[in-house]
């Protein structure tokens, strides 16, 4: 029997529905918005794995036809999930995962399948509400419900869910999941807005996000299932005395050695130490020793931070960490840059690329290019580990779209810097927030390569400790302080404004006063970077590198596109052929020329100006003799646009055959005289070599006076007998009796 309930929210009406569909899944919602419609379908095993962390997969997947589409490809039909699904499943995942009991160890999977696409109600956070709802009615452990908003701001209001169309108008793009009473999760990007806009946008977002809770409570409470029992994991008896008993007097000298290689070298020497001296005594119980021991440690952390003010590596709350920047080590790219901060260090590499080079990419809400790349590497030897290396994954993939965001505000448009731009952070070494160092290093590596930005852009990442109603935030967080902590919130952003946020949260939610107090101490911690960055470089080189590809913009009139571009592209291939130059023709009539080299761009560029040049009267010409008949000579003084050299014009004197002095193929210097209004264009030879003549004798040329016309044996002027037809001038000779 399916239940349904609806409310309004943003102008549209949210409606889910469970007991209609996939009722053999533990838990089931048909989510509708507008016209997109999400099943969000959730399953738990029974039996707990063997792990020590939550098995929980949240897969979100866009069905093609959802928007009236077929797959590309060979097969035609969806393969693996593209990293636009891989960054809304990761969106997903982080607001529900801290609400599954904390020692829940049964592989949990949320799949979230797109079966109607409407670009005004974007399905990713109808997805989120789906996966909510799911949980909420089945009989999974779970202490949600939460809900996902996005937050845009156009003409300085906020817009709840904007539509697709209104991205391209937004100010700010925030993405917002909470509780009924906190926040969970947010991130986004926005063009330089002050940390009370983003403040303020949380709370607005808040207030939609309750009303959305109270509507899946209110299905849960009608329909839901009761939940499982849980029974949390118990250690065998006196174990953990045990453990403590040995762990507490090496434990305070260990959480004190600031050096991180150091720190983790002494800490498994101690559970080895564990392990032996309670194998006899507790057999087979290795994993509730170390579970045991882990959360001693972090205890033992958290304590030593909260009540004696010290970190693990000896900062204190505020500081960073020593930071160093180092420009142009790699030779053959176009841009480089080393960003090291403390044991965290992120090499930036930049290509530039023309038109050809940028990414397409397909979607549900239609294709687009897309022309600034930013990749994130994360081998496992930058944390001294020895893992098999899979590929991109979705660390990679969420850690490089962050970047992405926080530096995409300043790159500057095609129409003043025509190229494709890719940014690889290549993470050599890890110990908390390489995606911030990525930033910084991508910024670096944009002034290096002489990217005209007007900015520098740098991240810093926050962390939170919070227990017994006491708060502590923390700057610049350790691999280890993300790890034992309950939040870490990264802030991106210039001098002017935050570009980019993610913030992610290990406890249920948090207040609004907490995330004022740590985007403050974060606006503090970016300005000491970027002052660093600037005194490194504070302005973009003036010249690009030697290796990266020349590009040339011309503009010419639309009419003119035509005939660049010639019959079936015919002279436009010719160009490329010839000058080995790519060219690529914008509607407006902007050119760009694309060369690996700059003879080969200049060629091209010529080669153009001179097909849509105007011919102008009183220019002399450097044109080719086409064509020769009694009465004189055609000549192309631009490329297809020929002329008339009527033979009285050849030269000073007589000329009683044109083949005397002209034939088929010479190159010759001519005036253009005038162009009558049907396009005819009369030349002259007689009035270059007039000027010439007064040059050398040291005066200025006169003003032309046209030759007397000779007269033909049938006694009619030559220049009347010329005929018409064809293009730029092309002249049929006189007709003979």
């Amino acid at each position: 029997m399916s239940y349904k309930e609806e409310i309004t929210v943003g102008g549209r009406t949210l409606s889910i529905e469970v007991g209609k569909v996939a009722n053999r899944a533990d838990g089931a919602a048909w989510v509708t918005y507008g016209e997109t419609i999400v099943l969000a379908t959730a399953c738990s095993n029974r039996d707990p794995m063997d792990s020590d962390f939550l098995p929980l997969m949240v897969d979100y997947r866009e069905k093609r036809y959802a928007a009236g589409k077929i797959p590309g490809g060979f097969f035609k039909r969806e393969a693996r999930p593209a990293d636009s699904e891989t960054l809304i499943s990761r969106l997903i995942d982080r607001p529900i995962r801290p609400l599954f009991p904390k020692d829940y160890r049964c592989d949990t999977q949320v799949f979230l399948n797109v079966y109607s696409a409407d670009m005004d109600a974007l399905p990713d956070v109808v997805a989120g509400i789906a996966a909510s709802a799911a949980l909420s009615v089945s009989d999974i452990p779970f202490d949600g419900p939460i809900a996902i908003v996005r937050v845009g701001m156009i003409n300085d209001e906020f817009v709840l869910n904007p539509s697709n169309g209104q991205l391209a108008e937004t100010k700010m793009e925030l993405i917002v999941a909470g509780t009924d009473d906190a926040i969970a999760m947010v991130e986004g990007g926005a063009k330089e807005v002050s940390e009370r806009v983003i403040l303020d946008a949380i709370e607005f977002a808040h207030t939609a996000i309750k009303d959305i809770v109270a509507l899946q409570c209110r299905i849960r409470d009608k329909v839901g299932k009761e939940k499982r029992e849980h029974i949390s994991v118990e250690f065998p008896e006196g174990l953990e005395d045990a453990v403590q008993k040995i762990v507490d007097p090496e434990l305070s000298r260990i959480i004190h050695i600031a050096e991180k290689s150091e720190r983790k070298t002494e800490k498994r020497a101690l559970k080895v130490k564990l392990f032996d001296e309670l194998a006899e005594a507790f057999p087979e119980s290795e994993a509730f020793i170390a579970d045991i021991y882990d959360t001693l440690f972090k205890k033992a952390v958290r304590k030593m931070m909260r009540k004696d003010k010290i970190r693990l590596d000896g900062r204190g709350y505020d500081d960073i960490r020593d930071i160093t920047c180092e420009l142009g080590i790699l030779p053959r790219a176009h841009g480089s840059a080393l960003f090291t901060r403390g044991q965290t260090q992120s090499l930036g590499a930049l290509t530039l690329g023309t038109k050809e080079d940028e990414q397409r990419i397909d979607g549900l809400a239609g294709d687009f290019f897309r022309r600034f790349m930013f990749h994130y590497n994360f081998p496992p030897w930058s944390t001294g580990e020895v893992k098999r290396f899979m590929g991109t994954g979705r660390r990679e993939i969420g850690h490089g779209n962050l970047a992405h965001r926080a530096l995409e505000f300043i790159i500057p448009p095609w129409e003043s810097f025509p190229y494709t731009i890719r940014i690889v952070s290549e993470i050599l070494e890890s110990n908390g927030s390489s995606s911030m160092a990525s930033v910084c290093s991508g910024s670096l590596a944009l002034h290096h390569a002489g990217v005209p930005v007007e900015k520098h852009v740098a991240g810093i990442a926050m962390g939170l400790i919070s227990e017994e109603d006491e708060t502590v935030i923390i700057t610049d967080i350790l691999g280890d302080e993300d790890r034992l902590g309950d939040m870490d919130f990264k802030v991106a952003g210039t001098k002017d404004g935050i570009t980019a946020i993610q913030m992610d949260i290990k406890i249920k939610g948090l207040k609004t006063e907490i995330m004022q107090e740590a985007l403050q101490k974060a606006q503090n911690a970016r300005f000491r970077i970027l002052d660093i960055m600037t005194e490194a470089i504070a302005e973009p080189n003036k010249e690009l590198s030697q290796y990266a590809p020349t590009i040339i913009t011309i503009h010419i009139d639309v009419e003119d596109i035509g005939g660049v571009i010639g019959p079936g592209g015919k002279i436009v291939r010719e160009i490329v052929e010839k000058t080995g130059a790519k060219i690529d023709i914008m509607d407006d009539g902007q050119i760009n020329i694309s060369s690996t080299d700059q003879e080969s761009g200049q060629k091209a560029r010529e080669w153009i100006i001179k097909l849509v040049e105007k011919p102008e009267p009183g220019k002399i010409y450097h044109g080719t003799v086409r064509r020769v008949a009694d009465f004189g000579a055609f000549v192309e003084i631009l490329p297809g646009k020929d002329g008339l050299l009527h033979i009285s014009e050849i030269d000073k004197g007589r000329v009683d055959k044109v083949t005397d002095i002209l034939n088929v193929g010479d190159e010759v210097d001519v005036m253009l005289c005038g162009v009558e209004a049907n396009g005819k264009m009369d030349l002259s030879r007689r009035a270059v070599l007039i000027a010439e003549e007064a040059r050398a004798a040291g005066k200025e040329p006169e003003p032309y006076v046209r030759n007397k016309p000779q007269r033909s044996s049938s006694g009619r002027n030559d220049r009347d007998s010329r005929g018409g037809g064809g293009r730029g001038g092309d002249r049929r000779p006189p007709r003979r009796d």
